[in-house]
């Protein structure tokens, strides 16, 4: 059967953004660190647009059902009047949800999810986060510039984790590096010990690692009881492994670990600065990770698309003012590619270094305007 979207309002309304998270579940993180910056946003820059007020309706899908997140964004369009969609934490409920934002003609900004493909899965995606593949292949060039030879990969199984591994073995392949074995990981559960053994029994030079916000806490415990660091191999990663909302629970075993990611709380701008200050003080001491970026940012995607079309919330014309626009966010400089619709931004090379007695990626290189090579 197909849903009737009424896209009728009036200027007047409040322009409601549907903001869908895991606000409980294994990746509440996520959601709380989305949620907290999106309401930061909406604190500095004012809750009204070109005569319009912003209303945030924050759902919590619990990050595991991709049924249920099509189901809460179904009602936010339908019931609630929601102009725009927003959040996704993982990727099988952005790609479940797409056909929603396509039907209904309704911006869906991906916050989150992190799969190279997404927003070619409906028209009206627009993407204010980051991909794997983005962030994985300026790993697997520094690896290979740095002695690093031989490498076992171990990635979650799932849509990010496929494209971490497979731009981590073509990149580090060309470069010349020899991937010793693969390995995946349930999403659900994991238990990470017998995976990282292998690892340390194949003797590589480094592990490359990818999994999800709030599972890195587990692979930094079982790589340093299995002793690989002792063994003379290295761990590197994306920066969802070292997640900043994390850091300071993993200790010891995440000192000296090299990640390359797109945000880190110690970036040194004045505008990551001033950002991490009002967030922290915000909530409770909270240390802003990637995932709030990803919220901040696409808060100010939807805030400037409204300034361009007059505060009109049309689809069409909502999506089309995105397309292209550049700014100076707390992560860095960044742009919306027109074509793709998709995240172009600068990627940094970090190592857990202890600053002010807490451990913080630090970041010693960097890669501009990378865009998503595919996955």
């Amino acid at each position: 059967m197909t849903v009737s979207f009424s896209r009728g309002s009036l200027a007047a309304d409040p322009v409601r953004i549907g903001l869908i998270l895991p606000k409980t579940g294994p990746f509440a993180s996520t959601g709380k660190q989305i949620e907290a910056a999106c309401r930061l946003y909406v604190q500095k820059n004012g809750d009204t647009v070109s005569g319009r007020k912003v209303e945030l309706l924050v759902k919590d899908d619990t990050g595991v059902a991709p049924e249920l997140t099509k189901r809460i964004a179904q009602e936010l369009v339908v019931r609630e009047h929601a102009s725009v969609i927003a959040g996704f934490g993982l990727t099988p409920l952005a790609f479940a949800t797409a056909p929603i934002a396509t039907e209904a003609k309704v911006p869906m900004i991906v916050m989150g999810a992190a799969t190279s493909v997404i927003p070619q899965r409906s028209p009206f995606i627009v993407r204010s986060g980051f991909t794997l593949p983005q962030v994985t292949l300026p790993m697997a060039d520094w690896a290979a510039k740095n002695q690093i030879k031989k490498v076992v990969t171990l990635v979650t199984d799932y849509g990010p984790g496929l494209d971490a591994e497979k731009t981590f073995v073509k990149r580090f392949g060309a470069a010349g590096g020899t991937i010793v074995e693969s390995t995946r990981t349930p999403l659900a559960n994991p238990d990470f010990a017998p995976f990282i053994q292998r690892a340390k029994d194949a003797k590589p030079d480094a592990l490359f690692v990818f999994v999800p916000s709030g599972a890195g806490t587990a692979v930094m415990k079982q790589f340093a009881e299995r002793g690989l660091r002792e063994a003379g191999i290295r761990l590197i990663c994306t920066g969802d492994v070292v997640d900043d909302d994390l850091l300071e629970a993993m200790g010891a075993p995440a000192l000296g670990v090299v990640s390359s990611h797109h945000y880190s709380a110690a970036h040194p701008s004045p505008e990551n600065k001033a950002y991490v200050g009002a967030f922290m003080q915000a909530n409770a001491g909270m240390r802003p990770n990637f995932h709030s970026v990803g919220g901040y940012d696409g808060m100010h995607l939807i805030y400037e698309a409204l300034k361009k079309t007059g505060g009109a919330t049309d689809g069409e014309k909502l999506v089309a003012a995105m397309k292209g626009l550049s700014w100076q966010s707390p992560r860095g400089p960044m742009s919306i590619d027109p074509a793709t619709r998709d995240v172009v931004q600068t990627v940094y090379i970090r190592k857990v270094e202890m600053q002010d007695g807490k451990p913080f990626n630090v970041e010693f290189d960097k890669f501009d305007s990378v865009k998503d090579p595919g996955g």
